[in-house]
């Protein structure tokens, strides 16, 4: 009588471990239909409006996005920067949609020539097709802008989708064209197309949002005196002036940067970046 006895405690030990497996495999089952494997955590919702000049800024702030981006510096401010960095009479020179053949080199040999510094607002589209120009921005130790892969002035009116690739294609590109070590320090939206989302997104990559003060107007070609005249003029609304280095025939903005480098040394202003 013992030996079915014993059959039967060995049957009932067999089914009940079959059943807990099975009840663990359903549970499995279930945890894994209810997982999003799309979700993923995007730049933090905040940050305040901009400035003056350079500060437009419509759309909603961001919730999620995900990027896809190597581990961001840690995150800056999101409101727009016109102030220097440093204390007194400063000047920011800012020079945007570069790189570009000749222009570029040209306002770098001026730089050079009159010991100043700037921040060069690259386009991400051009920092592919010139990233030894772009080396040459760097390695003469001026500092990086985001301005954006492909300079739509209308990105605003995009889905935040296309503004958030706008926003980290261009960093990716600069950053990779510079070199080891390169920091883009700034995002300027192309013709000041700014968003709370898109600020969001450049601030918790490391990328201060950057406007300006001082619009030249160079890239319209009006001349060089009057180019000069604006800078001279504009300088009472704050440090950060807009220059361009790219988008066409630059000749104006190396004439009128020959004539504004000494007298900003003569004024007795100190070259600077934008704070970040």
């Amino acid at each position: 009588m013992a030996r079915p006895a014993a059959r039967r405690n060995r049957r009932l030990v067999v089914a009940t471990a079959s059943a807990m497996a099975l009840i663990a495999t359903i549970s499995g089952c279930v945890a894994m239909a209810t997982e999003d494997p799309g979700t993923s955590t995007g730049p933090s919702n905040g940050g305040g409006g901009g400035g003056s000049s350079g500060s437009g800024d419509k759309g909603r702030s961001p919730g999620a996005a995900s990027s896809g981006a190597a581990t961001p510096p840690a995150r800056v401010s999101a409101e727009i920067t016109h102030e220097s960095e440093d204390p007194g009479k400063t000047v920011n020179l800012t020079i945007d949609d570069g790189p570009e053949p000749g222009w570029t080199v040209k306002v770098l040999d001026l730089l050079k020539k009159y010991d100043a510094k700037a921040t060069f607002c690259i386009i991400g589209s051009r920092a592919q097709e010139y990233p030894d120009l772009v080396k040459k921005v760097a390695a003469a130790g001026h500092r990086l802008c985001d301005h954006s892969a492909d300079h739509n002035t209308a990105m605003d009116k995009r889905p935040e989708s296309y503004q958030e690739r706008q926003v980290l294609d261009a960093w990716k590109s600069i950053e990779k064209a510079a070199g080891e070590g390169a920091r883009v320090s700034y995002y300027r939206a192309p013709g000041g197309a700014f968003t709370p989302y898109s600020r969001e997104v450049a601030a918790s990559h490391g990328m201060r949002p950057l406007g300006w003060n001082v619009d030249t107007h160079d890239w319209q070609n009006p001349g060089v005196d009057r180019i000069v005249d604006a800078v001279k003029k504009g300088m009472k609304e704050g440090p950060t002036v807009l220059f361009h280095d790219g988008g066409g025939n630059r000749g104006q903005t190396v004439a009128a940067l020959e004539r504004l480098l000494p007298w900003f040394k003569e004024q007795g202003y100190k070259f600077s970046y934008p704070k970040i």
